[in-house]
């Protein structure tokens, strides 16, 4: 699989490949930031650590969903 995706990488434009890391790198920040939200002891902001959770998770869940969508859109 990982073979294919590399190959059709390699196929696409420049504009297409700029997209493509630009879409994983957002993947990453959205990741990190969940996970910093979630475990960060000394958080900024005064949230209730219950909502924060709740935020981090969301985050992290919505990271999922781009990178599925990245995944999808590298298929054709």
């Amino acid at each position: 699989m990982l073979k294919r995706i590399l190959i059709n990488i390699q196929k696409k434009s420049l504009k297409e490949r700029f997209l493509l890391v630009l879409g994983i790198l957002f993947f990453l920040v959205y990741l990190v930031l969940g996970l910093l939200i979630i475990f960060m002891k000394n958080f900024p902001l005064a949230i209730h650590p219950n909502y924060r959770i709740a935020f981090g998770v969301l985050l992290i869940v919505y990271s999922s969903f781009r990178f599925f969508r990245i995944i999808n859109d590298n298929k054709h």
